[in-house]
């Protein structure tokens, strides 16, 4: 698992284009308020869920599948459950991703290797918000132990 401070921030760095599958469109769900947390710091967002496939959510156009994305994507974010993720990895690959994130909860080893075995970076059972905010935000700020010592701030 990618899951080493530098590693999380290379990724978080240079994935700028992040498929959401699974993003819904209700604003007190998980995947929403990453996604708009997300757009806010200058991610790119490409909203998948075959349940609002060609609707609007956060301004961007809905996919049913990762597969119709006709842009490049750097990062596919999956708000799905574990079980869920394989197909999902292959997608990913398939499309040419760097990066298979499996959000808080989700945690396909099957998934981790497919995507492992054709070169993404792989990360389990964390948030993308999260993270962001741990490495690039303040929740230093906050008083949280963001376990990040630095006299300095990251790039």
């Amino acid at each position: 698992m990618s899951d080493d401070i530098a590693t999380l921030r290379r990724i978080l760095k240079d994935c700028r284009t992040i498929a959401i599958v699974g993003l819904s469109a209700e604003w007190h769900r998980p995947s929403f308020f990453v996604a708009k947390y997300l757009q806010q710091h200058g991610y790119r967002i490409i909203p998948v869920n075959p349940r609002y496939a060609g609707q609007q959510i956060l301004g961007e156009t809905v996919h049913a599948h990762l597969t119709d994305i006709r842009e490049p994507v750097d990062m596919v974010d999956v708000f799905r459950r574990s079980a869920d993720v394989p197909p999902i990895a292959r997608d990913a690959v398939a499309i040419g991703a760097k990066c298979l994130w499996q959000q808080i909860g989700v945690a396909s080893r099957e998934g981790d290797e497919i995507a492992r075995r054709a070169g993404l970076d792989s990360v389990l059972d964390r948030c993308t918000k999260i993270e962001h905010a741990r490495l690039f935000g303040g929740l230093n700020w906050a008083g949280v132990n963001t376990r990040v010592v630095s006299a300095r701030r990251p790039v």
